[in-house]
C-alpha cells in the first residue's frame, strides 16, 4: 500500500521486473518520470508520517532514505548483477 501522492510498490516492483530492452520508448520515459515523481513526494514526506509499508517501498526502491545516501536500491543491484541495469 502506497502513501497518498506516491506510486505504488506493485508499479515499482512491476517496471523494474520488466527487461529494459523489452521497454517502448513510451514506457521508458513513464518510468523515468514517475520515478522522480515519486521520489520527489517521498523527500518532501517527513519519514514520521510515512507508512510502514512506504519506508520498506523506499528502500527497496532506492527511495527518499537510499538516494539521499547516495546508495543504489535493492533492486537497481539486482538487476545490475543480472546484467539488466542501465547501460548508461
Amino acid at each position: 500500500m502506497s502513501d497518498a501522492g506516491r506510486q505504488s510498490f506493485t508499479d515499482k516492483v512491476g517496471a523494474a521486473v520488466k527487461p529494459d530492452s523489452e521497454k517502448t520508448t513510451t514506457e521508458h520515459m513513464g518510468d523515468k518520470f514517475h520515478g522522480k515523481m515519486d521520489n520527489a513526494a517521498g523527500s518532501m514526506q517527513p519519514q514520521g508520517e510515512k507508512s510502514y509499508g512506504q519506508k520498506v517501498g523506499d528502500t527497496f526502491t532506492g527511495g527518499h532514505d537510499a538516494t539521499t545516501n547516495n546508495n543504489s536500491s535493492i533492486v537497481d543491484k539486482a538487476k545490475s548483477a543480472l546484467g539488466m541495469g542501465d547501460k548508461h
